[in-house]
């Protein structure tokens, strides 16, 4: 596998988004992303987007109040999951037109079945964002 989760958190720590790629209770998913939140946004601007935390390596990014967080495994690259993230951006700013909190908050469904339709089992599959919108269109036109 490669990605464990993919969280969208605001600049106030609360979570907007959270998809995970493998089994952590309730309790485990909280704890997790109160530490990881905690680590990452009182980093500065000049620290790099790579966080080590427990067995995870965190690759973020901010664009604008929303915080992109991903967890992945050791072996994976960071610099590549700092493309994908900025790929779910890209692919929800060309659906959302400048995507912001309200947006993910409204139409978390669409949210959730962008990275799903990018994503599968921790695994890049999709990286078109023609292919990933146009399932979408089609939902909206019907």
């Amino acid at each position: 596998m490669g990605i464990r989760f993919i969280l969208m958190v605001n600049k106030q720590g609360q979570t907007r988004l959270a998809q995970y790629y493998e089994y952590l209770t309730i309790e485990e998913r909280r704890a997790l992303e109160g530490e990881i939140v905690r680590k990452c946004l009182t980093r500065t601007e000049q620290q790099c987007s790579f966080v080590e935390h427990r067995k995870y390596k965190i690759v973020y990014r901010r664009y604008a109040s929303l915080f992109f967080m991903v967890g992945i495994d050791n072996e994976e690259n960071e610099l590549a999951i700092l493309e994908f993230i900025h790929l779910v951006v890209e692919t929800m700013d060309r659906h959302f037109g400048n995507v912001c909190e309200l947006d993910i908050m409204f139409h978390l469904e669409k949210a959730h079945f962008m990275l799903e339709e990018m994503v599968m089992n921790g695994c890049i599959v999709e990286t078109s964002k023609s292919s990933i919108l146009t399932p979408i269109q089609l939902m909206d036109r019907a």
